[in-house]
């Protein structure tokens, strides 16, 4: 059997050799980076209201460009475990360690660190770069709560890889996973927490809940108000994801390759 720091080095080898995981990992980078500064540049203070100007939250333009790069990362966190279905490779893999859950554990960890790495990266290139687009209303990086809300962009970015690696590992299939996940994300939660009456079952999906961490100011721009914290609505996400993964790796113990 494999050990498992050798079960990491094959699956850092394998993630870093197919030109899809690295190419979306890079996408999440240049989207979120690319759609913060145009966000920045063109964003205009006198257009807003007394209200909104009194909770205006300047790392907004950072949480608010992670929406798109969000996609890539989607994308990323589903082909890291689908991949090796579509190309028949599973069945290598657990040949080569027969311990599924072993195999697993080595796979989302590597993915995991990896999306973290890149998720932080993202988030701290954003942020410096939108507030010094936005001049005098940008904020510093030491200022109450924001180290905390742009360190929670990485961490949201990780657990959504996460969550999508154990999506992806109960339907075995990228073009469902995908085909879930986005809409899931994008709109049913969207939508759930835009009406009042979903709002109680839309803030504990797990994007709403998520998000919660990457706020500076609470309810900012008229956001709405929700029973938890930042780390509150960080936890929630991490029980979606802890669900996730058991499923996925149920699915992978039980079933044939």
């Amino acid at each position: 059997m494999s050990s498992f720091p050798a079960i990491l080095q094959s699956e850092w080898t394998k993630i870093r050799t197919v030109a899809s995981t690295s190419w979306t990992l890079a996408l999440v980078f240049l989207v979120t980076v690319g759609f913060a500064a145009l966000f920045s540049a063109t964003f205009d203070t006198n257009s807003l209201d007394a209200a909104q100007r009194a909770t205006f939250d300047p790392t907004a333009m950072t949480t608010g460009s992670m929406q798109f790069g969000q996609l890539a990362m989607i994308v990323f966190g589903v082909m890291v475990v689908s991949t090796e279905y579509s190309t028949g490779m599973i069945r290598t893999s657990l040949a080569a360690v027969p311990h599924r859950g072993r195999f697993l554990l080595g796979k989302m960890a590597v993915a995991t660190a990896l999306a973290l790495v890149v998720g932080l990266l993202t988030s701290f290139v954003s942020f410096f770069l939108t507030q010094a687009l936005l001049g005098d209303v940008g904020i510093g990086i030491g200022e109450e709560n924001v180290l905390r809300a742009v360190t929670g962009v990485g961490l949201y970015l990780a657990l959504l890889a996460l969550f999508c690696m154990g999506t992806a590992a109960m339907l075995r299939s990228s073009v469902a996973a995908i085909s879930i996940l986005i809409p899931f994300f994008l709109i049913v939660s969207n939508l759930l927490n835009g009406f009042e009456a979903t709002r109680t079952v839309g803030q504990y999906l797990p994007s709403n809940a998520g998000s919660k961490i990457m706020q500076v100011v609470p309810n900012a721009l008229g956001a709405p108000e929700t029973p938890y914290g930042p780390w509150g609505g960080f936890g929630i996400m991490a029980l979606w994801t802890l669900a996730a993964v058991l499923g996925g790796y149920l699915v992978l113990r039980k079933r044939d390759a």
